[in-house]
């Protein structure tokens, strides 16, 4: 490939009905596929002689709460043959079940892990689908945007019980007197000291 467009007119008319659209920003191409076409698009585009996207970088979700389609799952992958990268995505329904990519890319199992944990989207046939990031009785997925911003429960060690024990957010909010001046000035108490002494 000479240039990230030929690479575009390429993957365009191999994968003729896969591509939904494409573009290119920022020296990347962006291609949208539905997701039903994801693991045909990804097997082409790392084996074909043409691409050799042979890393995965990074796989992410947005999540769009008030659209049809809430989620918008994105896929990195990088060709060090052709030094370009490809930024490939498609949107899904809410309790949309999406193919897991672990049997083409290993390394995918831990990132499709931390969708999971942060927002809640399965993966099928994935080999060990559990949380990473939160504690197993973890309530919820933080990345979503209906979830509350303290969470649901709290985590502390009890000194009484000696273990970590669970309970419910109490949001107090106890009246504060900040004191904003700079910091070059110093605060009130240290003024005063340094009046007293002159």
């Amino acid at each position: 490939m000479n240039t990230i467009t030929d690479l575009e007119k390429k993957i365009n008319s191999e994968l003729t009905t896969k591509i939904k659209s494409s573009y290119i920003r920022h020296n990347q191409l962006y291609l949208n596929i539905d997701s039903e076409d994801l693991k045909e698009v990804l097997v082409f585009l790392k084996n074909s002689a043409s691409t050799k996207f042979r890393q995965l970088i990074d796989i992410t979700a947005v999540d769009y709460p008030e659209n049809n389609q809430r989620f918008k799952l994105i896929y990195l992958l990088l060709s060090h043959e052709f030094n370009s990268r490809i930024i490939l995505s498609y949107s899904i329904n809410e309790n949309e079940l999406i193919p897991s990519i672990t049997d083409i890319f290993p390394s995918s199992n831990w990132m499709e892990r931390e969708v999971f944990d942060m927002y809640g989207i399965k993966f099928k046939d994935h080999p060990d689908l559990r949380r990473i990031l939160t504690d197993y009785n973890f309530e919820g997925f933080p990345l979503r945007k209906d979830f509350p911003l303290t969470g649901h429960k709290e985590v502390r060690y009890s000194e009484d019980a000696k273990k970590v024990i669970y309970e419910p957010v109490k949001l107090e909010q106890n009246y504060r007197n900040f004191d904003y001046d700079s910091p070059w000035e110093g605060t009130k108490y240290l003024k005063e000291i340094n009046k007293k002494n002159d």
